[in-house]
């Protein structure tokens, strides 16, 4: 595949930087909006090839970066069990050990989580299990039984699924934050080696948006990390917006820390509802699906996914979801606590 160079991206029209300071241009959807007139943009990054060293190419690192520093995303249009598969591998972080899949299997009543048939294979060739915890705000989630019940009602049928908070919690530090001191997980994120977070990315009615950050903080977290992470003390749902966002990040941090690089992040863009799958009443989705998208930077694969819904048309419902509640803020808090990059470079598989 060859290489397309831009002489201007999106983060460069939306930010530009002077001696450390950002200084805003233009909102991003105009950025997007003049970007179409450029022929070489490809959803804000340059992409390129694996192979390619010569004029105008890169090389591709072994830690998920490319020779010029940005961070690697992976993407295919072909929402198939093989384009899934193709993605996983072109990670070159193969899962080792017990695998869990974290994956949201959908509140009964949501139409718009994803098809059990799209992530089989994954979940067999790593001989994975399908992990979640219990829920905080009710549903037929709340207890062990009725989730694991929930589960198979959608077709979760062929791998093992573990209710992580089943037997408890584990406390896991949050080093350097700003919100927290500790993360509350369950318990049995311990008896895993490998976490392959397998995202349906989509609108959300408190973060924005849901991807990788938000699959990961509150899938993983226990029904008591959950209160945590909406909550304040004394109001179990008093968490501005802000400070949902960044104590997401910040469960993150403590995951990351702890498992380093026994970690890799998919999000699937399709169904691309303004709601989560956790609304059993979601609204339809009013846009096309965009694609599968992978990288070892979650930082850089949540960029890239809402850069691909600003550059998608008929996003105007998800792309108000987004900013009305200043979604893009768990990104950039995410990247200041250094969980990642959001300079990017796409590579189409």
């Amino acid at each position: 595949m060859k290489e397309k160079k831009s002489k201007t991206t999106v983060n460069q029209l939306v930010n530009h930087k002077v001696s450390g300071n950002s200084i805003l241009k233009i909102d991003r959807r105009r950025a997007l909006k003049y970007m179409a007139f450029l022929p070489a943009f490809a959803y804000g990054c340059t992409s390129g090839s694996k192979s390619g060293t010569n004029k105008g190419e890169e090389k591709e690192l072994a830690d998920g970066a490319s020779a010029s520093g940005n961070s690697i995303v992976y993407m295919t249009k072909a929402i198939t069990p093989a384009g899934l598969m193709a993605v996983y591998e072109k990670l070159g972080r193969p899962a080792s050990g017990k695998t869990a899949i974290k994956l949201h299997m959908g509140e009964p009543g949501n139409t718009n989580f994803l098809s059990p048939d799209l992530v089989r294979d994954l979940v067999l060739a790593v001989n994975g299990t399908l992990v979640d915890s219990n829920t905080y705000y009710g549903g037929r989630r709340t207890t062990n039984e009725d989730h694991l019940e929930s589960a198979r009602e959608h077709g979760f049928t062929f791998a093992p699924i573990d209710i992580l908070d089943a037997e408890g919690e584990v406390r896991v530090p949050v080093h350097g934050g700003n919100r927290l001191k500790e993360a509350i997980i369950g318990s049995h994120y311990r008896n895993y080696d490998f976490i392959i977070s397998v995202a349906h990315f989509k609108g959300h009615e408190m973060a924005g948006f849901g991807g990788s950050f938000k699959n990961m903080a509150v899938g993983m977290a226990s029904v008591k990390g959950k209160e945590a992470i909406h909550g304040e003390p004394g109001n179990p749902w008093g968490s501005t917006t802000e400070a949902f966002l960044e104590k997401v990040a910040e469960y993150n941090k403590a995951m990351i820390d702890e498992m380093g690089d026994k970690i890799i992040y998919i999000n699937i863009l399709n169904k691309l509802s303004v709601d989560c799958d956790c609304n059993a009443n979601a609204e339809p989705p009013q846009m096309d699906d965009i694609g599968i998208l992978a990288s070892l930077d979650p930082v850089a694969l949540d960029r890239a996914s809402v850069d691909m819904v600003y550059a998608a048309p008929k996003n105007e419902h998800l792309v108000e979801r987004i900013e009305s509640r200043n979604g893009t803020h768990l990104i950039n808090y995410a990247e200041k606590i250094g969980l990642g990059s959001q300079q990017y470079k796409l590579i189409e598989v």
